[in-house]
């Protein structure tokens, strides 16, 4: 597992496809990532991701090991809902 103290604010969050995901606004607590509401792919909600999902920390590049496409169906929103409901983290 990666150290999460390595993960910096502003940090671009990758899939293992090179697709963005989003950008960090901070750790919540010890084992999720909150991203940014103000990138295009987060529709002006926050998301958050849970740290198992992390591969590499590149620099300010955070790599996860899921897609761009299966991070996106599956991270947590505000309301505390994954965007797609049936899919499992």
């Amino acid at each position: 597992m990666v150290d999460a103290a390595q993960i910096k604010e502003h940090a671009e969050v990758v899939g293992s496809d090179d697709a963005h995901v989003g950008t960090v606004d901070h750790m919540d607590g010890s084992d999720r990532i909150k991203l940014t509401r103000r990138d295009a792919e987060a529709h002006g909600e926050h998301h958050y991701i849970p740290l198992e999902w992390v591969e590499s920390i590149e620099g300010d590049r955070v790599r996860l090991n899921k897609t761009g496409e299966e991070a996106e169906a599956q991270w947590q929103g505000d309301s505390g809902q994954s965007k797609g409901s049936t899919a499992s983290m």
